[in-house]
């Protein structure tokens, strides 16, 4: 399952087609996997363990399964330098390049899926091709160090953000310690929810510049959900809002969808988020059941 996440994962473009690679010269490694290098810079190597991000299509008889320019605003992937996992891994590949190096990659279908069920248009005796750009590659230590900086960073963007919508419309919000603002419009009958329980809400999702991306109102059926099941804005959120109450949350993108927005969706990276909520029920969840004496 693993394996197969990071092969949705590594499905990006650097701009090569199908036909372009046929006409390319691939060598062979150790497994089944071959490779042809389009750039090779000067650089410190990926290794297993690094973090690396990358651009990468994945591609089978002309058909694209995945793209990284056509999705997230044509960000780059994530992923982790692991240990080959079977033969044909392109993983191994991987290992090969440095930030700035571009190569394409090829191995069976028959590898990748293993006796597995293929996705739509592929069959046994297909190869699989894979367009990689590697654009950065640090230790883990690297990495982590500086997501935590751009994450800093980006919660002071977006907390003036939302202070200068706030003072544009005039709201009189309330700001909790995790950097939610949020209005109370109409109280309830005094209860609160907790992140263990479950809801009934109408809502109404949309952007600072007022967009709206979603609405339970729109669909004219609230919706209900386990309160841990949601964004971090959400699962905090809602229990400020008594049930029968309502009210706005303002939530700031780390507590939202962060650097990746759902796919498909109107969501950008490091999107601020505002909710209009009204909290129809709250269904607490049953205690367990303790065992008999």
């Amino acid at each position: 399952m693993k394996n197969k996440l990071f092969l949705l994962i590594m499905l990006l473009a650097c701009g090569f087609h199908q036909s372009y690679a046929q006409k390319n010269k691939f060598t062979k490694l150790k497994s089944s996997l071959e490779h042809s290098i389009i750039k090779d810079l000067p650089g410190t190597k990926a290794v297993e363990g690094s973090m690396v991000t990358m651009h990468i299509k994945t591609v089978v008889n002309g058909t694209a399964l995945f793209d990284s320019y056509s999705m997230n605003n044509n960000e780059p992937v994530p992923a982790q330098i692991a240990k080959p996992q079977y033969n044909g891994d392109v993983m191994e590949g991987l290992a090969m390049l440095s930030p700035g190096d571009s190569a394409i990659f090829r191995t069976p279908a028959d590898s990748i899926f293993r006796g597995g069920q293929m996705p739509p248009n592929v069959k046994s005796g297909d190869t699989v091709y894979f367009y990689v750009k590697m654009v950065t590659a640090k230790s883990k230590a690297e990495y982590e160090k500086d997501q935590l900086e751009k994450s800093a960073k980006q919660i002071g963007i977006d907390d003036k953000l939302l202070q200068d919508y706030i003072a544009k419309n005039n709201l009189k919000t309330q700001k909790t310690a995790s950097g939610i603002y949020y209005v109370i419009d109409r109280a309830g009958n005094g209860k609160h929810a907790t992140a263990a329980d479950k809801v009934k809400v109408h809502y109404k999702g949309y952007k600072l510049n007022g967009e709206t991306f979603d609405s339970s109102y729109d669909r004219g059926e609230p919706i209900e959900f386990p309160l841990s099941g949601v964004i971090k804005g959400w699962t905090e959120g809602i229990p400020l809002f008594e049930e029968g109450g309502k009210g706005t949350l303002l939530i700031p993108s780390h507590l939202a969808y962060g650097q990746n927005g759902p796919p498909g969706s109107k969501i950008g990276p490091n999107e601020v988020l505002l909710f209009d909520v009204e909290l129809l029920k709250i269904n607490p969840e049953p205690a367990p059941a303790q065992p008999k004496q």
